[in-house]
């Protein structure tokens, strides 16, 4: 049953060019989950959420012209953005299609591998599509997941406006359903979906003045600035003042600043699919 469309940070002009940023950002990251997958030439891959480009490009590369990479997306215009990425990295093994990952009505067991990156961390029921994910992959076949947990995400001196800021983004989440702390769980979704041979890291960085993702907590904060407000989490004046203090603060160079914990997953779909209860 498709969801509706509840993605966390929305899909205006600023999360569309975070994304863009991020997909540099993070591609060391994901390369080297990939790497440890052990991706063969000629094998058939699926992206579920693969927004503006993600890392089609990353595992185009790595499925060779032989094989082939779909990319799943839910919005027409991150479709559209996506395949331009794929036509300027001349991957013509990539396609990206306009889907749902909740239910995309592709064939069960179809794909040798699946992959998703960052898509739990923003939508709620996020076992629907951890379901879907491993139905499409064939026995045997293999499944990578990369997810955050905002366990890790500090600045230090402490700063009161980034406690605030944070407190009042989680709890927007979670009247929406969405876990911010989705990351530590995830390895628990995948196996009550019988996914075998789980192998599980996590990743954190330090983001040193200048760096794309050092102002992260605000490019959320404004992503979902009217909700905050109209909803009541946090008042207006309030908001503009802590956002005002947390710029401050991110211009010190000898304030420290580090990134979300990534858990990164791996894992094989056995031969006989066995949920668990």
């Amino acid at each position: 049953m498709s969801e509706p469309d509840l993605y966390l940070l929305g899909r205006a002009g600023p999360e569309e060019e975070r994304l863009k940023r991020q997909i540099a950002n993070l591609a060391p990251d994901s390369d080297q989950q990939l790497e440890r997958v052990g991706i063969r030439p000629g094998e058939r891959v699926i992206d579920l959420g693969c927004g503006p480009g993600g890392v089609l490009h990353l595992l185009g590369k790595r499925v060779g012209p032989t094989g082939s990479v779909l990319g799943i997306e839910r919005d027409s215009h991150f479709v559209e953005l996506a395949r331009r990425f794929v036509a300027s990295h001349a991957l013509p093994q990539v396609e990206v299609r306009e889907g749902d990952a909740y239910a995309t009505g592709l064939p069960r067991r179809s794909f040798d591998g699946a992959h998703m990156r960052l898509v739990l961390v923003n939508v709620p029921r996020p076992e629907l599509i951890v379901l879907e994910m491993v139905s499409l992959v064939k026995p045997g076949g293999w499944i990578a997941s990369f997810e955050a947990d905002f366990l890790a995400h500090i600045c230090d001196p402490p700063l009161p406006a980034w406690d605030r800021l944070l407190a009042a983004y989680i709890a927007y989440s979670a009247a929406r359903g969405i876990d911010l702390h989705i990351g530590r769980r995830v390895h628990r979704l995948f196996r009550q979906a019988g996914v075998e041979a789980i192998s599980v890291d996590a990743v954190a960085h330090v983001y040193p003045p200048g760096h794309d993702r050092r102002p992260i907590l605000r490019d959320f904060i404004n992503n979902v600035r009217d909700g905050l407000i109209g909803e009541g989490f946090i008042d207006r004046d309030d908001l503009d003042d802590d956002l005002m203090a947390l710029d401050r603060h991110l211009a010190d160079p000898s304030v420290l600043v580090t990134s979300h914990l990534f858990f990164r997953l791996t894992g094989r779909v056995p031969e006989t699919l066995v949920m668990k209860a």
